[in-house]
């Protein structure tokens, strides 16, 4: 066999190493090697190029803002929730001026508070106006399913499904077309108004799919999303601006938004308070609305702007030429014999990666989504194995080489800690655990007060201090709502000593607060100051329809108490509460922490009293020993209801001790207003 020579032999190598690289490439692409990188390229384009895009003026939204939930208590003495016939009265305005549709992205799934009449108003708007959708939602097992209740249901002209369709990493990039249920297929939210005047939904939903599969390659019946950027890009609105305007329409003035300012456009209407919405992940934001999902899946419909994934075949052939680029600038330099080759190879290397994600943006201004990743490890590898080939062939900068390896293989690291999967049982479990709820003290305050990026900035910042500490100690956090963060000990996995765990994170909470202080005085104007509530008890804990990201939630009884207690601190000026059973056990386990306390108390929705604690440290129940054994005596005073001593005594340290001052204030209102019946040193609490 002839010896093959030098340039024979680079040749053959350069050709070996493409193809090589290429179908290793192919590859980890067809195993989702990339998709973790892939999908972060996918939500930087739609970050980059939302300015490139137009929203649909057909669609536009109504949300219950913080404003109109401040309005509504003042001029209307409503509390949370509203009355259904308020709703009743947007839908009138909206059948006022013709719009095509009006989309409640609300549950209606249990009766009204306000009664049953509330839900017939209701009821008879939406039937009058038959342009009204309501949502279902059913978990990915189909085990759990939710309608709204039967006369908001049976009053509805369409049915559309929320579940969301989540990629690996909880984002949602992509919609479903349609759900199946109970062998009836329900459009999605955002494409339920397309099919109010279908004479048959089922035979139109096959063929928004056949059109959809067509056009966007939706051949597992979902479709990537083109956000357009923030939500309030769509026209919007105040929900008490709207239901303030029908009410002087009925009396013949005029409002500050008229009926035919709807007139034809399809209506979404949304909660949108901070607490109230359903926070989604999106290529957006990772406290996005949920309904912002529904309403960029219409605007795609209307616009013809989802994205579409270029086929396989353009997939394969563009990691081909990336690979084989690679071996022609190699032998381009080699037979040019250019001074300076490694310093022009390390430019030619960097401009052709930049030129693969230029195509990949500049082809998404377009709504095209072509592969990033693949072909930059195809691109990338052939180079640096091709170096590494050359050089090993010459015999020359072998240190180099490793260099150029380590700069460019790009290391990351995807941790993800989930310790025993066969205990996650979908649908839930039951487990003994400690719940954490806690919230910022004013924050509406707070938020009204600052700009939207100022606020969102501290907001991130104190989130992240407060989660760390959490996770740390073993917690595991079920969700954001707004400021308010709720996590929870031993689940999914086991969490010994979790009620130790719980108390001694929200102790660490309160210093970390406090060594920030200044930084947040800086920031928003004031500390930061907030209240945490825990109870430890059995609660049924699962993913609950979630697909494959680790994401619990839980509920239960004794979920609802440390909800409550969380918010019972208003009533003593405490900032960190707990349930006996939580202080118990962490005294099992070993918590050197002190207590105080504080009441037997009745929360809200229950029946029984519970005794209630303030944990604190030793340094500051020795600093405030004084204040706390005259606190102890007025306490059993008042258990024993002799209110005049025991006001005597809390007067004596309220200026120093914040739950005396509360207590003194309870004295006094039972000495003027005696309780009924038998007194049992009960303090029943007066809100959630």
């Amino acid at each position: 066999m002839k010896q093959l020579n030098h340039d024979q032999k680079i040749k053959l190598y350069s050709v070996l190493v493409a193809l090589t690289i290429f179908g290793v490439g192919l590859l980890f692409h067809f195993l989702g090697v990339f998709n973790f990188l892939e999908n972060k390229t996918y939500d930087s384009r739609i970050r980059v190029t939302a300015g490139f895009t137009k929203v649909s003026d057909e669609v536009c939204f109504i949300g219950i803002d913080q404003d109109s939930i401040n309005r509504a208590v003042k001029e209307k003495n409503w509390g949370w929730p509203w009355p259904r016939s308020s709703y009743a009265d947007i839908v009138n305005f909206m059948r006022l001026g013709n719009a095509r549709a009006l989309v409640f992205d609300v549950f209606f799934t249990e009766q009204s508070v306000y009664g049953k009449a509330d839900d017939d108003a209701f009821a008879k708007a939406c039937e009058e106006y038959e342009k009204v959708i309501q949502v279902m939602f059913n978990s990915e097992s189909g085990e759990d399913t939710l309608f709204p209740i039967p006369q908001i249901k049976e009053s509805a002209a369409l049915i559309g499904n929320i579940t969301s369709a989540k990629d690996a990493d909880g984002m949602i990039r992509r919609s479903r077309i349609s759900y199946n249920f109970d062998e009836k297929n329900y459009p999605s939210l955002g494409l339920a108004p397309t099919l109010l005047d279908s004479q048959n939904v089922e035979e139109d939903l096959k063929n928004i799919h056949s059109e959809l599969k067509e056009n966007f390659n939706a051949t597992d019946g979902t479709v990537l999303l083109r956000y357009k950027g923030d939500i309030n890009r769509y026209a919007h609105y105040s929900a008490f601006d709207v239901i303030e305007s029908y009410e002087k329409y009925l009396k013949g003035e005029e409002g500050l938004l008229r009926p035919e300012d709807f007139e034809g456009a399809i209506v979404y209407f949304i909660f949108y308070a901070p607490g109230l919405y359903d926070i989604c992940s999106t290529p957006v934001s990772e406290l996005y609305p949920g309904a912002g999902v529904h309403i960029t899946m219409l605007d795609n419909y209307l616009t013809g702007d989802f994205v579409k994934q270029v086929p396989l075949w353009v997939t394969i052939l563009y990691c081909l030429i990336c690979s084989f680029t690679e071996v022609f600038i190699l032998y381009f330099f080699e037979k040019k014999n250019i001074k300076h080759k490694s310093f022009f190879l390390g430019f030619t290397f960097l401009m052709g990666n930049f030129l693969i994600f230029g195509i990949g943006y500049l082809l998404f201004v377009q709504n095209i989504f072509i592969q990033i990743i693949a072909p930059v490890f195809c691109y990338s590898f052939t180079y640096i194995i091709l170096m590494f080939v050359n050089y090993s062939l010459e015999g020359k900068q072998k240190r180099f080489i490793q260099s150029a390896f380590s700069q460019y293989l790009s290391p990351f690291v995807i941790e993800r800690l989930i310790s025993n999967p066969e205990k996650l049982k979908l649908g839930g479990e039951k487990r003994h655990i400690s719940i954490f709820f806690s919230d910022v003290q004013s924050f509406t305050t707070l938020s009204e007060s600052m700009a939207p990026e100022k606020l969102t900035e501290v907001l991130n910042r104190y989130l992240t201090e407060m989660t760390e500490i959490i996770l740390e100690s073993g917690g595991t956090i079920d969700k954001y709502e707004g400021d308010a963060i709720i996590a929870f000990w031993n689940a999914p996995t086991d969490t010994p000593n979790h009620a130790k765990a719980a108390i001694e994170a929200a102790i660490q909470c309160q210093k970390r607060l406090k060594e920030l202080e200044e930084e947040f005085i800086q920031t928003a104007g004031r500390p930061l100051w907030t209240r945490i509530g825990i109870n430890t008890g059995d609660a049924v804990v699962g993913n609950m329809g979630s697909r494959l990201r680790f994401d619990y939630t839980m509920f239960g009884d004794c979920v609802n108490l440390a909800s409550r207690l969380e918010g019972l601190n208003k009533q003593f000026g405490t900032f960190i509460m707990c349930s006996k059973i939580t202080k118990e056990e962490a005294e099992n386990s070993g918590s050197e922490l002190c207590w105080r306390e504080l009441a037997r108390a009745s929360v809200v929705g229950k029946n029984e009293a519970v005794t209630i604690f303030e944990p604190m440290t030793k340094e500051v129940f020795e600093e405030k020993s004084s204040e706390i054994e005259k606190f102890n005596e007025g306490r059993e005073l008042f258990y024993k209801g002799d209110f005049a001593k025991a006001k005597q005594i809390f007067d004596s340290v309220k200026d120093k001790d914040a739950p005396s001052k509360f207590y003194s204030q309870k004295c006094s209102e039972l000495l003027q207003t005696p309780p009924e019946g038998e007194w049992l040193g009960v303090w029943k609490a007066t809100s959630k």
